[in-house]
């Protein structure tokens, strides 16, 4: 990955990145509500996310690029391991991973066929990819005070299409960030009310769209090579 997507630990230690962070845990909440038992990796930047279900799966790992921790000692959570690693190069062994969270990951990855190239070979035949990524139509993606207004954004026919090339099934979609960008740290408890408003008065203005992909096991075996160079660059202490 080579887009650099500045202030990720700031934006989610301020008061206004908490409030996109729960009305974005909110959706993935929707779809994920409940892993008891299952293996969950998060890529890109999701240990903000992770803690939704760290309480009952079996592992939580979140894996950070060199570039996102801008060279920041990375700050583990509770129950979370924490690595710094080469998203591209995953060092994890083929089908290790019931769930696989992605955010802020594909949105700046140069090379997207090879980082879910990887997602594919670390979950299982039966897990799950959800994927967070900017909204292509949506306020959010047009504003680069949050790291959403940084890197590719995407339509929801573009994320299905190059999932489907990827030998991904695209089966449920959501949405959120409804609100506008600026002024979150104002909105306290009114945010998840104009959230809801939001959702009904322009559903495809949303800041983030919200996809659950399955691996789709009858289109072929995932073309490129696979690595042969796995290595974690460093475990957040």
């Amino acid at each position: 990955m080579t887009t650099e997507v500045h202030g990720l630990a700031a934006f989610y230690a301020s008061r206004g990145g908490d409030v996109a962070a729960r009305l974005v845990a909110a959706r993935l909440a929707a779809l994920w509500p409940a892993l008891p038992g299952q293996s969950v990796l998060g890529l890109g930047w999701a240990g903000p996310y992770l803690g939704l279900w760290r309480a009952e799966a079996y592992r939580c790992v979140a894996l950070v690029p060199e570039h996102l921790a801008g060279g920041q000692p990375l700050r583990p959570r509770a129950g979370i391991a924490t690595l710094l690693a080469e998203e591209e190069n995953l060092p994890l062994p083929d089908g290790s991973f019931d769930r696989v969270l992605l955010v802020h990951g594909l949105e700046g990855a140069e090379n997207a066929r090879r980082l879910l190239r990887e997602v594919w070979r670390v979950l299982r035949d039966d897990g799950r990819l959800m994927l967070v990524v900017p909204n292509r139509v949506g306020m959010w993606a047009h504003l680069d005070r949050t790291p959403f207004g940084h890197g590719q954004p995407y339509s929801r026919g573009q994320i299905e299409r190059l999932l489907a090339r990827h030998l991904f099934r695209a089966e449920r979609k959501e949405a959120a960030l409804f609100v506008p960008p600026y002024g979150l740290r104002w909105m306290g408890k009114a945010a998840p009310v104009l959230e809801r408003c939001g959702r009904v008065a322009c559903p495809r203005l949303a800041g983030v769209i919200v996809v659950e992909a399955c691996k789709d096991l009858f289109a072929g075996v995932p073309a490129g090579a696979v690595a042969v160079r796995r290595r974690v660059l460093v475990q957040a202490r």
